[in-house]
């Protein structure tokens, strides 16, 4: 089972401001990412391509726990 954005963020030490700078979102979508609420392909690739530059390790936008892709 995969984290949740909010965990996969908060571990590396990023505020949602953060997230949605290193991602190129607003941080309403990031948000909105968090909260469940659905978000575009382009933006859900998007937060997972940031956190995967941040991991180190590829992460996809289905390993994301909650993430609600439209």
């Amino acid at each position: 089972m995969g984290e949740t954005l909010r965990t996969l963020r908060v571990n590396i030490g990023w505020t949602q401001r953060d997230l949605a700078e290193h991602a190129k979102v607003s941080e309403f979508a990031t948000s909105q990412a968090e909260n469940g609420q659905k978000v575009s392909v382009k933006t859900a690739k998007a937060i997972a391509d940031a956190l995967s530059a941040a991991y180190g390790r590829v992460i996809k936008p289905l390993d994301i726990e909650g993430l609600n892709v439209r």
